[in-house]
């Protein structure tokens, strides 16, 4: 085993952190290519920049955000956060009480790690779904919590969607969407409505998914549940500051869903090219993809006995794709309990940097590699974690 904890897996992301400052250092941020599709931005103005203050920045700032999020995902009010997974544990907080009960239905599991643990940490069960034949609700449900897009871009049909937000409110249970990067794919590549739109009582998107936007969440709901989930976000420190605030506001007032739309045609060239390369590769709403499962059947054969377990070796291939060809996928730098699948989005910014034959020389290349070090298990702790 090399990667036995998820203390290992800080120490992996801080290896990787480590070598992207080293680069962007020493040959420029140009030099980097980010295609997790989680780069995000920070387009504030030079104006801002005096704004940036502890009070007179969310008040200057308050009025515009209200307007430009709820354009972005309706409702009523909107509230900005440090963080998507804050966004959540501030809806659990206010809302869910010891030995309560989450529900959670996504279209695929697994689920983001944050509903779970924000479960855990104030005593309440949960429970998940991805077939909405399975799907109940019990007597101690007080929240249930809808996935419109999976860390791994798949996507909820629009008739279960509707149909858990009709069996909710049937049983009188507020329902949260999360909807960090369905707030775009959702509504820009499958014509779903927004999610405030369909009944949900809140929502939240991460403003740097699929958008030039800082790391951080943005909530919209109805106003007397924003209210108060607003008031365990400032007790516990949750909300966003006037810095992010800003960002979050250039960010939506700037956002150009043609990015996302023109991603499509590219991906489908690219795929046709990699798919000669890794037989299970598979295609994403605005890039390609390769899970843990495909990149295994892809490395093993029967003559090969690997040691090491399936996570473990989609993330040395992500940390031979950042190391050896300054490529950015989200196992080598998300935090711990992140996805294993190995996403090439071709809506980020720096995919403009790179040709696809760059990017198939780089899969070649670490393919390879990955094949030659796995049998080495000193190789692969110097590589995950430079030692």
């Amino acid at each position: 085993m090399i990667i036995n904890s998820s203390l290992d897996e800080v120490k992996r992301r801080e290896s990787a952190l480590k070598y992207i400052a080293s680069q962007v250092k020493e040959k420029g941020r140009n030099s980097l290519h980010d295609l997790s599709g989680l780069a995000g931005g920070f387009p504030v103005s030079e104006s801002d920049l005096t704004l940036l203050e502890t009070y007179a920045g969310p008040a200057y700032f308050s009025k515009s955000l209200q307007k430009e999020g709820i354009i972005h995902l309706g409702g009523e009010k909107v509230l900005a956060f440090n963080r998507t997974s804050a966004a959540i544990l501030a809806t659990i907080l206010a809302f869910v009480k010891p030995e309560e009960e989450v529900i959670h239905y996504l279209p695929q599991l697994p689920s983001h790690p944050s509903i779970p643990r924000s479960a855990k940490l104030i005593g309440a069960s949960y429970q998940e779904y991805d077939d909405i034949k399975d799907f109940k609700i019990g007597e101690g449900t007080s929240l249930v919590v809808i996935t419109g897009s999976t860390m791994d871009h798949q996507i909820i049909p629009l008739d279960d969607f509707e149909k858990i937000i009709k069996i909710s409110h049937k049983h009188g249970v507020k329902v949260l969407v999360d909807d960090a990067s369905g707030a775009r794919l959702r509504t820009v590549l499958y014509n779903q409505p927004r999610a405030m739109d369909m009944g949900a009582d809140l929502v939240v998107t991460s403003t740097d998914k699929l958008m030039n936007g800082p790391r951080a969440g943005l909530m919209s709901g109805k106003t007397q549940f924003i209210d108060q989930i607003a008031d365990k976000a400032h007790q516990f420190g949750l909300e966003a500051q006037a810095p992010v605030v800003a960002g979050i506001l250039r960010a939506l007032e700037i956002f150009d869903p043609q990015r996302i739309i023109e991603s499509i045609e590219r991906k489908d060239k690219l795929h046709h090219q990699l798919k000669k390369l890794v037989k299970g590769i598979e295609k994403t709403p605005t890039g390609v993809m390769i899970s843990e499962d495909k990149l295994w059947r892809e490395v093993k054969t029967p003559e090969n006995n690997l040691s090491i377990s399936k996570r473990e070796l989609a993330t040395t291939m992500a940390m031979l794709l950042l190391k050896e060809h300054n490529i950015v996928t989200i196992p080598a730098v998300g935090m711990p309990g992140v996805t294993a699948t190995i996403r090439l989005d071709m809506a980020s910014d720096d995919a403009k940097n790179l040709d696809d034959s760059q990017i198939v020389n780089a899969i070649t290349d670490s393919l390879q590699k990955l094949r030659k070090i796995i049998f080495d298990e000193e190789k692969c702790l110097n590589l995950l974690y430079g030692t």
